[in-house]
């Protein structure tokens, strides 16, 4: 594999060391960045949040099952919903965020506020709506507001669904291309992956081994399906490699580590190796340069709106890892590491956090993190605090040069975001052109 996890794991020492993060600066968890900046004060925050900790997609008798001779654990949800300790979790991360928002004189303690004041907007999906209600309930625990969602229950809100809203002929070849040239080599290098994953869930034991209906993972068996109205997918290994590995992780989240792992009591390492083949399939799927532009383009256009609301103190946007990834890659994210997270570019539960601070000479900065619940957070539901917090890491944009305390101008922020949002169109008339010629 490329991404070695011992190497990972010894370049972020080197880079904790490098910024110098001592243990009384970085915190419990040694992790170096804060959402609080001394010196400015913060006028407003917009989050986009993945859900919580859910059951699998997969009902049961799916491949799933058949892929193994182990029972898998036993939910508290039905298929995709949020779990019970998922709902917890958030509840803890909404009390966290309420109390840094009180912290910085945002909010007043036991906040009431007007529907224009704060906003909580999620996806129609039962794991998303549930999601956004708890963090609601530990952010603002005697308010009666309501959350947002848009369209019929169980359905895809068109803000939120991952959904190629344009393709072509020609679209279609150079996304080929590009995802290739991209991700052609960590795909070929999840050969070990693969061989982990198989002993994991003994899947030569197997109803589908044994009946002949399933003879292995491969890397050589990808295929990109790309069609207007729905989401990029695949065909092959790494698509089926996915829905065991989610599973296994959301698994590993939920019960102690033996029994999470069938048995094989697997290493932190290992997880991550477990953890690495849904987040290959999650980057080759939305984080494309032209992918991401397509499908990341409605958020986009909401988190604008939401900066631009002068009325505005709080806004919580709930939807997916898909909006996580393509909205950092539309607005060109630097790659970033996540200490003690076995998920390595969107964790269950993350949120990009914006802020939009004023120093005392009244100059407008944001400021922009990623902030998760560490992996023993989460399987420890521990109460988050200034003794235990979360993840907290700050992203850079390519191309874009933050003041000494880690701020961006706001207008050259908002620069990017616009130059996201324009890009959309441009490839729209780019290819749309290209089609008619």
């Amino acid at each position: 594999m490329k991404r070695k996890i011992g190497l990972i794991m010894a370049v972020i020492l080197c880079l904790s060391l490098i910024a110098g993060c001592s243990p009384a600066q970085s915190g419990k968890k040694g992790l170096c960045d804060s959402l609080s900046h001394d010196g400015y004060t913060l006028e407003q925050v917009v989050v986009l949040s993945r859900h919580n900790i859910r059951s699998p997609l997969s009902s049961k008798g799916s491949a799933l099952d058949s892929l193994t001779p182990h029972e898998w654990f036993a939910w508290t949800s039905d298929p995709s919903e949020l779990s019970v300790r998922g709902g917890v979790l958030e509840n803890e991360m909404g009390q966290y965020f309420r109390k840094w928002l009180e912290d910085e004189e945002l909010f007043p303690a036991n906040f009431m506020p007007s529907k224009e004041e704060v906003r909580i907007y999620a996806n129609s999906k039962q794991r998303t709506i549930a999601t956004a209600n708890y963090f609601k309930s530990g952010l603002l625990p005697v308010s009666d507001l309501d959350v947002e969602y848009h369209v019929e229950y169980d359905t895809m809100d068109p803000v939120f669904s991952p959904n190629l809203t344009f393709v072509s002929d020609n679209y279609n070849e150079d996304v080929t291309a590009q995802v290739k040239e991209l991700f052609a080599d960590d795909i070929e290098g999840l050969a070990d992956n693969y061989e982990l994953l198989s002993r994991v869930i003994d899947v030569k034991k197997s109803e589908d081994w044994k009946s002949g209906n399933f003879t292995g993972f491969t890397t050589d068996d990808f295929e990109l399906i790309l069609e207007e109205g729905k989401e990029p997918a695949t065909k092959g290994s790494l698509k089926t490699a996915c829905s065991v590995s989610d599973a296994l992780v959301l698994q590993y989240y939920e019960t102690d580590n033996r029994t999470a792992s069938f048995g094989k009591n697997l290493t932190e390492p290992q997880w991550r190796q477990i953890s690495e083949i849904k987040d290959v399939y999650g980057d080759v799927l939305f984080t494309a340069p032209l992918v991401a532009t397509n499908v990341a383009h409605p958020l986009l256009k909401e988190i604008h709106s939401e900066l631009q609301n002068k009325n505005r103190k709080f806004t919580f946007l709930c939807g997916h890892d898909s909006n996580i990834g393509s909205v950092l890659a539309s607005l060109s994210v630097e790659d970033y590491m996540l200490p003690e997270a076995i998920e390595r570019a969107t964790p269950i539960g993350c949120k990009i956090v914006i802020g939009k601070w004023k120093n005392a000479a009244g100059e407008e900065f944001i400021s922009v993190n990623l902030v998760y619940q560490t992996v023993d957070q989460l399987r420890g539901v521990t109460v988050l605090g200034d003794d235990n917090p979360p993840g907290i890491v700050n992203l850079r944009f390519e191309g874009l040069t933050p003041n000494a305390d880690g701020l961006y101008q706001k207008a050259d922020f908002e620069k990017r975001l616009k130059e996201a949002i324009d890009a959309y169109y441009e490839m729209v008339e780019e290819y749309g052109l290209a089609a008619a010629a």
